[in-house]
């Protein structure tokens, strides 16, 4: 008599193939994914899994975090890699971000109403995305405030929303200031940022 067959566990997580060919996933979808999902983000109904940051870049998005903790008004709060749902078939997770002080705490899924500042750090496999994709994504979904945070040398690049639109109508970000010594800003709130306060 042979022994019977040792179980091997389920494997992770991973988005149902024919639903990816389909691209049919939705915001919905998002709330209802098992505790062992890897952090991902929803772009046209597909589920994209996000790479796994850098030393550098967790450092970066950590300082800044506490910088933006330390400084920014009580009608602001400060959160890490919280999703966005910017349509109905489209979230991202910024890096870092400012949202509204009322925002409840229990909520895993921001709308961009709630969201005053989108923060992005740039590592070498998301340049294109962070450079060009998101923002367009978040000017379009109304987020008044971005940040494209470049490193090696760390440099902030500091948008808000303008009265330029692009080609389909859609508003788009301007640049308001950069810099890799000091970010000086009135908007969102009196910002004096020390680059070498964010800087590893």
């Amino acid at each position: 008599m042979s022994a019977a067959p040792i179980p091997t566990p389920p494997g992770p997580w991973c988005p149902d193939p024919m639903r990816q060919q389909r691209a049919d996933y939705t915001l919905e979808d998002l709330l209802t994914l098992p505790d062992d999902a890897p952090r991902v983000e929803l772009v046209d109904g597909l589920i994209q899994v996000t790479p796994s940051p850098t030393l550098g870049h967790q450092t970066i998005s950590l300082l800044l975090a506490g910088w933006l903790l330390r400084h920014a008004p009580g009608n602001l709060r400060v959160a890490q890699a919280l999703g966005v749902g910017l349509s109905f078939n489209t979230s991202r997770q910024p890096d870092v971000l400012l949202c509204r002080a009322e925002v409840p705490s229990d909520r895993s899924l921001l709308r961009p109403a709630d969201v005053v500042l989108a923060v992005e750090i740039v590592s070498p496999g998301t340049r294109r995305i962070d450079r060009f994709a998101k923002p367009g994504e978040y000017a379009a979904a109304g987020i008044p405030f971005y940040w494209r945070i470049e490193q090696d040398p760390v440099h902030v690049y500091a948008y808000r929303i303008g009265d330029r639109v692009g080609p389909g109508g859609e508003r788009q970000y301007e640049l308001v200031a950069d810099g890799a010594d000091v970010i000086e800003l009135a908007e969102p709130f009196d910002i004096k940022l020390p680059i070498a306060e964010i800087t590893p």
